[in-house]
């Protein structure tokens, strides 16, 4: 079995990014397999992904492999036939859209309570793919892309490795890094939780509350929203960012390359870290004088005051208004529940999910 540099699980639009910009960016040969159930939607991916490489003159290959991973065995099996040195997981049963859906109970629910409503659906397939990389003994790198602020630590507690995630505290180091308040070359770190995001999303004289924690060549930015005014999401999710912002990284793993940059749950951690990658780990490289639980705290805290925190015994409980609006709707969620019975759970919310859409 020849096997695959990067597996890239799941055909929407995050997947898609990732796909179209390995191809216009490989500089060293890369062989790359695009899974998921659409077979249409797979070959359109295949077709389009071997085109760019062709067209910017690069090395990415693209080949597909069709599977539906709500099929009992399906992770396994897709691990089994592409022999992947490096995962990335982006299919999930919850689509990121819902942060700029309206009109319903379930979506009133998410903007009042948080995008961690959602985690539990974004960490259905990524456990799944985790476990089977465990059961498969092979040294394969997971990158989860669905909620890694939150649905890492979840993996982690199961047992399972995660390299980190990509998006959210990379998307905002890389709109600070393109800011025109960044001098040209400066070296820029970011702490960042997903939660910070909605602030810049709103316009510069709406925006408020805890900001990132941004420094410029070792000092750190008093204010963050004054000094990065100039920045402006959309309200939709950034995929133009947040699917293009681990591609660099993808690439240096696979190359066996040292690499910089920013991540979300590394190895687990909640929220985002300045990282660097050597001999293929991840490590957090924090700004001089920050320690790494300090950093830790920092990011956990915004989960801990509204959302969804996982201890270290594997212990989940929904916290704040988020933890509220669902045990009105659940109210054994009040008490949390184990990672382990993340299956049931997933249920039992799905179900929640379906009729507060009809209302």
């Amino acid at each position: 079995m020849a096997g695959c540099d990067i597996l890239i699980s799941g055909t929407g639009g995050f997947a898609a990014r990732i796909a179209f910009d390995i191809a216009a960016t490989a500089d060293e040969s890369v062989e790359v397999i695009i899974a998921g159930r659409n077979r249409e939607r797979l070959n359109w991916l295949r077709t389009a992904a071997n085109a760019r490489a062709a067209l910017f003159g690069k090395k990415a290959r693209f080949t597909t492999h069709a599977v539906d991973l709500l099929v009992p065995n399906a992770s396994d099996e897709m691990l089994a036939a592409t022999a992947p040195r490096i995962v990335v997981q982006a299919a999930s049963i919850q689509t990121s859209q819902v942060i700029a859906q309206s009109g319903n109970a379930w979506t009133q629910l998410v903007a009042e309570g948080g995008l961690s409503a959602t985690a539990v659906f974004q960490a259905l397939l990524s456990s799944r793919v985790a476990a089977a990389i465990t059961r498969s003994g092979k040294p394969v790198t997971l990158v989860n892309c669905g909620f890694p602020d939150v649905v890492n630590g979840m993996i982690r507690a199961m047992g399972h490795d995660v390299a980190c995630g990509m998006g959210n505290v990379a998307i905002l180091s890389n709109v600070f890094a393109g800011s025109a308040a960044t001098p040209p070359g400066a070296d820029l770190k970011v702490l960042a939780h997903y939660q910070n995001l909605a602030a810049w999303r709103r316009r510069p004289e709406e925006r408020g509350g805890r900001a990132p924690r941004v420094w410029l060549d070792g000092t750190e930015v008093e204010d963050v929203y004054g000094r990065f005014a100039d920045i402006q999401l959309t309200p939709e999710p950034v995929i133009e960012i947040s699917g293009a912002s681990g591609v660099p990284m993808l690439l240096a793993m696979a190359a066996g390359r040292s690499w910089g940059g920013h991540v979300p749950g590394p190895n687990g951690l909640p929220g985002g870290y300045p990282v660097r990658l050597t001999d293929g780990t991840l490590e957090p490289d924090l700004p001089d004088g920050v320690a790494q639980a300090e950093a830790i705290a920092w990011n956990a805290s915004f989960e801990e005051e509204n959302g969804l925190v996982v201890s270290p015994e594997g212990k989940a409980s929904f916290t704040g208004l988020l933890g509220d609006r669902l045990a009105d709707h659940i109210p054994a969620l009040r008490n949390g529940f184990f990672v382990g019975e993340l299956e049931a759970v997933c249920e039992e919310l799905l179900q929640l999910r379906a009729a507060l859409m009809k209302r």
